[in-house]
């Protein structure tokens, strides 16, 4: 696949783990733990939920990016690299999603 903003925006994620928490958000969110960092992620795509009903479409842009940021922040701390998921999504690619998730319950 070509490289995306996700993709880099990923490498400089996975940079900062054991970086100086005090000069990184990211490297204290690291310092924090997966537990604090999946915890921050759900109030990022809570705070996106909201904006998404609102029909604010400029805060629902910048709260999806923060949701992103975060989602990437965990998948480096669990070890889980975008190709993965980026090939998982390409799996499901022309499947329909109740096909899908028949396939995952069996």
């Amino acid at each position: 696949m070509s490289e995306h903003v996700l993709d880099r925006l990923y490498e400089v994620i996975d940079s900062r783990k054991g970086a100086d928490p005090e000069s990184s958000y990211t490297a204290k969110l690291f310092a924090k733990g997966q537990k604090k960092i999946a915890e921050k992620l759900g109030e990022e795509a809570v705070e996106t939920v909201i904006e998404g009903v609102t029909g604010d479409a400029e805060k629902l842009t910048a709260e999806s990016a923060d949701l992103l940021y975060h989602l990437l922040v965990l998948w480096s701390a669990a070890g889980v690299k975008p190709d993965a998921v980026w090939q998982e999504l390409a799996r499901r690619q022309g499947m329909s999603g109740i096909e899908e998730k028949a396939r995952r319950n069996t």
